[in-house]
């Protein structure tokens, strides 16, 4: 099979799975934030740069399985000299190692938790020097909402989501524990980008809710550089970033220069190295 023909196919299978999530997606949030709006106003739908997020919103799935395939081969070959392609499947199909031997749901948990950790830390590092420029992209929405989830250069998934799933296969982590977890992954960040106003009460030291990202997501001065966690809040409060002011909501999104940011999908991809 040619290399165009196996991108087409590849192309057609992750929009085979992307479209009935993203319509799922939309009707579940266009109902809730209707009721519970955090910022009231215009809809996701009527948001500005709509058609930027979508673009990496289909586009970014597709770019994300091409590199983790990527990295799991070279760094395969690389590290345990494993370059027949039957076994690269077999070192990969059941995870190995130790990890491995361990049960599904223990596996979900340490996976769960190891990436929650490693992400937080990977975050405060895109926060800071030279890597915002790349991060910077995610935070330029100025009408944050769960479609702004998929908004990332592919810099920073690389060295941030896809880099941290590469190593936990590696470690050993069975991949079938990945694909149990991939509908929670997909829902629970959309979720917290939701136009909600829901804490969550009590459970919001235990679980990212829709506020306590949406600070995340403002200026400086509000917020950006506390609530790092993707999952579980309890890393900012024991590493001393946890941000949730009471009886106050987030309304102002978007990066410092936020006049002169690209809009569209193109400049932005080529924002960092203007930079």
């Amino acid at each position: 099979m040619s290399l165009p023909v196996e991108v087409a196919e590849m192309l057609g299978q992750t929009l085979a799975k992307v479209v009935p999530v993203t319509i799922v997606l939309a009707a579940l949030f266009s109902v809730l934030s209707h009721f519970w709006a955090c910022n009231p106003g215009k809809p996701w739908w009527r948001k500005r740069e709509l058609a930027t997020d979508l673009c990496y919103w289909f586009l970014v799935p597709l770019f994300a399985r091409v590199f983790r395939i990527g990295l799991l081969v070279v760094l395969a070959a690389a590290a345990f000299g494993i370059q027949d392609a039957d076994e690269l499947i077999a070192f990969y199909d059941n995870g190995h190692g130790p990890l491995s031997t361990l049960p599904l749901w223990l596996q979900a948990v340490l996976l769960l938790c190891l990436a929650d950790f490693m992400m937080y830390w990977l975050h405060r590092m895109f926060h800071g020097g030279g890597f915002w420029k790349y991060h910077a992209i995610h935070h330029s929405s100025e009408d944050v909402d769960w479609i702004s989830a998929a908004r990332f250069h592919p810099v920073n998934l690389l060295l941030g989501t896809i880099g941290v799933d590469v190593i936990l296969l590696m470690a050993g982590i069975s991949p079938n524990v990945m694909l149990w977890l991939g509908p929670f992954n997909i829902f629970h960040s959309a979720f917290v980008h939701a136009n909600l106003n829901w804490t969550l009460g009590p459970f919001k030291y235990l679980v990212a809710t829709p506020v306590f990202h949406r600070w995340h997501h403002t200026t400086q001065d509000e917020g950006r550089n506390t609530n790092f966690a993707g999952t579980f809040p309890v890393l900012d409060i024991l590493f001393g970033t946890f941000r949730m002011p009471e009886s106050r909501l987030p309304d102002h999104y978007g990066v410092d220069d936020q006049s002169t940011f690209p809009t569209e999908i193109t400049g932005q991809l080529a924002y960092p190295f203007r930079k």
